[in-house]
């Protein structure tokens, strides 16, 4: 506990699901938490407060450089300063699985404008507050499917091969500013959002079946290797991506 007192963190994409419980985590580690998503925050935002954390919850669309604009500062002007970014909002669970011959260009446009556009951007308008805060933590939450290419996702794959290319690049730019970003992988997780998904059952037991940990994996899982990317035990850790779901893929 507390091993994030001091420190201020954004989360995109918090309002329910894998950000949800990122947040609720976070907070419980003593970091004031800016909760922020397209849908009502207000939940995850009252659990925060209830457990005893600090937290407010902001509106935000990650394509939008307005809203993360007043975003990050609102941010420091809450809380004085922006440590941690966590760059988690996507597009997932609202799709359906089909054939890439059946994606047409719009879906096609709007995974790719969410997924990655909105991680170069909310990225973009978050380094300046974490050079003036003296340096910062960036966690990119990718996916596992770029490694292994599953069937009927090719637009999210895609995406989520193109973050951790940002994320492979930016940390580039970014290491002699302090600021150290990866990403992590996730297996396919059964969060809120994904649960009663008839679109994926045909991949459930494969999957399960497919890693060293035969079980369903849950956003849970991903926690201890959240905090190792934002606290001090990853300071000389950048532009990787770790890959969490329970063996699936052996790198």
């Amino acid at each position: 506990m507390g091993r994030l007192t001091g420190k201020t963190a954004i989360i995109t994409g918090a309002a329910r699901g894998i950000g949800a419980i990122m947040a609720k985590k976070m907070a419980q580690e003593g970091a004031n938490l800016v909760v922020t998503d397209v849908l009502d925050i207000e939940n995850t935002v009252s659990k925060i407060k209830a457990d005893g954390g600090n937290a407010i919850g902001l509106n935000v669309n990650v394509t939008s450089d307005d809203d993360l604009l007043s975003m990050v500062e609102t941010t420091e002007k809450e809380f004085g300063s922006l440590n941690i970014l966590i760059n988690n909002a996507s597009i997932f669970a609202a799709l359906q699985p089909k054939p890439f011959l059946q994606i047409d260009n719009d879906e096609f446009d709007k995974v790719m404008t969410v997924n990655v556009r909105g991680v170069h951007q909310a990225t973009k308008v978050a380094v300046p507050a974490m050079i003036r805060a003296g340096g910062g933590k960036i966690v990119n939450i990718a996916s596992g499917t770029f490694y292994y290419g599953p069937p009927g996702l090719s637009h999210y794959t895609a995406s989520k091969g193109a973050v951790i290319a940002l994320t492979r690049s930016h940390a580039r730019e970014l290491g002699d500013k302090n600021i150290q970003i990866n990403a992590i992988a996730p297996g396919l997780t059964e969060s809120e959002a994904l649960q009663g998904h008839t679109g994926f059952d045909p991949a459930r037991a494969p999957t399960i079946q497919s890693r060293s940990i035969k079980r369903a994996m849950m956003p849970e899982d991903l926690l201890g290797s959240l905090m190792y990317l934002i606290t001090s035990d990853s300071d000389f850790v950048t532009g990787q991506t770790l890959n969490v779901d329970g063996g699936k893929v052996n790198l």
